[in-house]
């Protein structure tokens, strides 16, 4: 595809010895998504040596560097030259994945508060929470975590002001106006509705995750019989997520 690379103004700004953070206009946004992807995607076909990792969430790119063979301002310039390159570059292959989520309220545990604030039934949000394409736009705050954005601003509900000091592994849950699946047991104050059977986050993988930003995340409805069985499945490893290539 002929790149779009270079519609945006950047910031470049220094991150502590060895980093480079850069933002592009700070709103959740699928065209600059796309921007990100392919000027990522110009890097690693580039092969710049002294890059040591490249990671993304929503409109900001971090770039570490090894600060022994370069200074900030040389790969400032590099990138800045970089960015603003008109040329071919190759689409990076997106990917629809399927995830099953049991909604039972023994995992939904905040499935009836956001029914009544909402003014809806348990049903409704069900249905509009696994009927919409969530697009990821970043892993996060834990390692794992996706940052999906694309929730509908009927299910949109505060964090909670206390969270809750243990968030189960695999929890399906809304925060603001974002939903996720929380990859470990950890703290959070995201409202809880529901529940994932296997696991999208393993450290013990040469690639702990198999998702990557841009690609789109739907979640469907199972019962809890098909969540044990899935949960089953996937422990000895005869479950394998559903996916599908997205053409663009």
């Amino acid at each position: 595809m002929n790149s779009n690379l270079g519609k945006y103004k950047l910031v470049f700004k220094p991150f502590g010895e060895s980093g480079v953070l850069i933002e592009w206009p700070k709103k959740i946004d699928k065209n600059i998504l796309t921007d990100i992807r392919e000027f990522v995607h110009k890097n690693e076909l580039k092969k710049i040596k002294y890059i040591i990792d490249i990671n993304f969430v929503y409109s900001s790119l971090l770039i570490i560097y090894d600060n022994n063979l370069t200074t900030y301002k040389k790969i400032k310039n590099v990138l800045l030259k970089l960015y603003d390159k008109t040329d071919f570059v190759e689409n990076k292959q997106r990917l629809l994945w399927n995830i099953p989520v049991c909604y039972n309220t023994k995992f939904g545990i905040d499935l009836q508060l956001l029914a009544s604030e909402k003014k809806c039934t348990i049903n409704d949000i069900i249905d509009l929470h696994s009927s919409i394409n969530y697009t990821v736009y970043g892993i996060g705050f834990l390692p794992g975590f996706l940052y999906l954005g694309g929730l509908p601003e009927k299910l949109q509900y505060p964090r909670k002001s206390i969270p809750r000091l243990n968030v189960s592994k695999g929890a399906v849950a809304i925060g603001g106006d974002q939903t996720g699946v929380y990859p470990q047991n950890s703290p959070g104050g995201w409202n809880i509705i529901g529940k994932t059977p296997i696991s999208i986050f393993d450290i013990d993988k040469v690639n702990p995750i198999e998702i990557q930003p841009g690609d789109e995340i739907k979640f469907y409805s199972i019962s809890l019989m098909e969540f044990a069985e899935i949960e089953a499945s996937f422990k000895n490893g005869f479950y394998n997520l559903k996916k599908v290539v997205l053409n663009d």
